[in-house]
C-alpha cells in the first residue's frame, strides 16, 4: 500500500471518527432532555419509556466514550497548529458527552463503581448536585455542538 493510500485512509477515519461523536452525541443529548422532545412531539413520549431501564448502561458508556474522547485531543495536540477547529470541537464534543454520561449514568456508576468507597460517593453526589440543574441546558449545548461536530467532519482536514 501507498503512502498516500495510507494517508487517505487516515483522514477518512478521522473525519469518521469527528462523525461518530457528533451522532452519538445527538442521540445521548435527546435522550437528556426529553422534556424538549417531547414538546415538539409527543408520540416519542413511547420511544423514551423504552430506552429509560437502559439509560444508566447507556450513560456511562458515553461517559466513557467522552472520556476517551478527550484523552483523544490531548494526545492529538498537533491538531493545535493544523487543525485546531477541529481539535477544539472534538475536545468540546467530548466534555459535553463526557458530562451528560456521567448525569444519566450517575446511579449506575454509584453502584458498580463507587459503593464501597463513601467519601467517592459523596463527592459525586455533590458534582452531581452542582451539575443536575444544568442538564436540560447542557442536552440542548449537546444538540448544538452534535450538530457542529458533524459538520465539521465534511468542512475541515486534519
Amino acid at each position: 500500500m501507498s503512502l498516500l493510500t495510507e494517508i487517505c485512509i487516515i483522514l477518512i477515519f478521522k473525519k469518521l471518527e469527528l462523525m461518530i461523536y457528533g451522532i452519538s452525541l445527538i442521540l445521548l443529548s435527546i435522550i437528556a432532555v426529553p422534556s424538549l422532545i417531547l414538546s415538539k412531539k409527543p408520540n416519542a413520549q413511547e420511544l423514551l419509556d423504552k430506552v429509560a431501564p437502559y439509560q444508566g448502561w447507556i450513560g456511562i458508556v458515553f461517559c466513557l466514550f467522552g472520556i476517551w474522547g478527550i484523552i483523544s485531543a490531548f494526545l492529538n495536540m498537533g491538531w493545535l497548529t493544523s487543525a485546531p477547529v477541529w481539535w477544539i470541537t472534538l475536545l468540546a464534543g467530548s466534555f459535553v458527552e463526557a458530562t451528560l454520561g456521567f448525569m444519566l449514568g450517575f446511579g449506575m456508576i454509584n453502584k458498580l463503581f463507587l459503593s464501597k468507597n463513601e467519601a467517592a460517593k459523596e463527592k459525586a453526589a455533590k458534582l452531581r448536585e452542582k451539575l443536575a440543574p444544568k442538564l436540560g441546558k447542557l442536552g440542548i449545548l449537546g444538540l448544538i455542538v452534535g450538530g457542529w461536530m458533524i459538520a465539521a467532519s465534511f468542512m475541515f482536514t486534519v
